[in-house]
């Protein structure tokens, strides 16, 4: 029985000695080379810092050193934390006053911008380099146990507080061998990295290479920006598979950058993260008919994804694509305000039960006993659950689909409103990209923003009452030529209501 995500490291190591573990813009690293410079990075650590499940920061970009500290940090019997290095110091602040890390790593070039806070800082070109300390490693590994943690992932969830999710080796090792079942990864898979290191997205490239022996290529930051350059730097590195938030298909399909060069080696695609609009997943479709589509769900405290859905065919414009029914050992319970299972096409709150669940909040107990409770339904022994916020229903096939956040439901002029439902709405509108709507509570209005290279809100408010009720009619609409986005490529929301707050009201 696996314990520990090392040995799946190693056993690639064992077998796949040469072959290329990681590569970024600059250089690469084979499987027994990235494990002897995570042995010597934990033999450090291990040295420096008594071995207590501690959170170990890591200052980390788009290179390749980012995930072998985070994997010299497991061998050290510790836990490590994505800090990105280009968030404000303010906002790293706050995370690392929630962690009270035992140390800090990065590339020497991090040192200035950490000499400012009261941790050790451990420069990776030192550490790389340390002696391999054998015994110190066996015996770490001895007591090693599968629900130790293995990293903390910050989330801001819907309050705007960082919060870290603690996730342990278990729920990290069933989530890599269910995309090997699901997603069809072997030996000569190229997994095309688009999400920072700091994005739960990730995890699923650097686990799926560890179990499978393939490659992860990390993608420039800087061809995300351009769709056609993107779509060429796929081609010339084989890119086979792609786990990639939808923001980053939605930029692909609205700059037309599969219009010269399609990719041709793409055999999965895998997006989630938001829920997509049906024109540009239609788009991708249409320009690869042979590659295999899938919606992913899941937040960060269910270790990435814990449900998916085989797209088949095409949707309307006004369709939702659902995101299926649970990984393997994953279970899903959708309860009613009542606490109850809801019934025929009812909505309800997704909550969800296995060894996906992440161990809790690092230091915020109060915020982790709201969320990881006991299942309303089993009161015979204990059994935790965690309640997503998310509402769905069961479509006439038993698949699950998204409707929208509690958060995001409304009252306005009487009536009970998803925002989730306007969105979709607009978002099948061909003459705008993305759409986000919020509510304006001191003006008693819903407020639609939008994506299109000039203002036509008269246009689009006209389009809208021919699909929705009139009080699901927007009554103020914010025209950008781009949505801002967080780090991790989502629609950044608040900036959003930001940019609303200082236009005219």
């Amino acid at each position: 029985m696996i314990i520990n995500i090392l040995e799946l490291l190693e056993n690639s190591a064992s077998h796949y000695s040469d072959k290329i573990f990681l590569a970024d813009e600059e250089k690469s690293v084979n499987f027994k080379s990235a494990e002897e410079t995570a042995r010597r990075i934990g033999s450090f650590l291990a040295g420096e810092i008594p071995v207590d499940r501690k959170p170990i920061a890591v200052c980390v970009g788009r290179e390749l050193e980012s995930v072998l500290m985070f994997l010299g940090t497991a061998y050290s019997g510790n836990f490590y934390v994505p800090i990105n290095r280009e968030l404000p110091a303010d906002r790293i602040k706050v995370m690392l006053d929630t962690l009270q890390p035992a140390a800090i790593l990065g590339l020497s070039e991090d040192k200035p911008q950490m000499e400012g806070f009261s941790y050790p800082f451990y420069a990776f070109e030192d550490i790389s380099k340390a002696e391999e300390r054998p015994e110190a490693l066996a015996a770490i590994r001895r007591d090693a146990i599968d629900t130790d943690p293995l990293y903390a992932i910050f989330t801001s969830g819907s309050t705007g507080t960082p919060m870290a999710v603690m996730v342990s080796h278990r729920s990290v090792i069933d989530l890599a061998y269910a995309y090997r079942d699901a997603f069809d990864i072997t030996t000569e898979s190229i997994c095309g990295n688009q999400a920072s290191f700091d994005f739960d997205v990730s995890v699923k490239d650097i686990y799926s290479s560890l179990l499978n022996g393939c490659t992860v290529c990390i993608i420039p930051k800087d061809r995300f920006s351009f769709p056609v350059k993107l779509i060429a730097y796929l081609n010339e590195k084989k890119i086979t598979h792609c786990f990639w938030a939808v923001a980053t298909l939605c930029v692909v399909a609205n700059l037309k950058g599969m219009k010269h060069e399609t990719p041709k080696y793409l055999k999965h695609v895998v997006f989630g993260g938001e829920v997509i609009p049906i024109k540009v997943l239609n788009y991708w479709m249409e320009h690869l008919p042979e590659t295999s589509f899938y919606n992913g769900y899941g937040p960060t405290e269910i270790t990435v994804n814990c449900t998916y859905f085989p797209v088949k065919r095409h949707y309307e414009l006004d369709e939702a694509v659902p995101i299926g029914r649970p990984f393997p050992n994953t279970g899903v319970l959708v309860l009613d305000e009542n606490d109850m299972p809801v019934s025929g096409d009812g909505i309800g709150e997704l909550c969800v039960r296995g060894t996906c669940l992440a161990l809790g909040y690092y230091n915020n107990p109060e915020k982790t006993a709201e969320v990881f409770v006991q299942n309303p339904l089993n009161s015979s022994y204990p059994e935790k659950i965690y309640r997503t916020g998310d509402l769905v229903r069961y479509d006439s096939e038993g698949q699950i689909v998204f409707c929208g956040r509690k958060d995001f439901q409304i009252k306005h002029m009487g009536y009970r409103i998803e925002l989730g439902d306007i969105e979709t709405a607009a978002n099948a509108l061909d003459m705008l990209g993305r759409t986000c709507c919020s509510y304006d509570k001191e003006h008693k209005r819903i407020v639609l923003f939008y994506e299109a290279p000039e203002k036509i809100d008269k246009d689009v408010r006209e389009a809208l009452k021919t699909k929705l009720p009139k009080y699901m009619v927007p009554g103020k609409y914010v025209q950008l030529p781009m949505f801002p986005e967080n780090v991790h490529g989502k629609i950044d929301r608040k900036s959003l209501e930001r940019e609303y707050t200082t236009s005219e009201v």
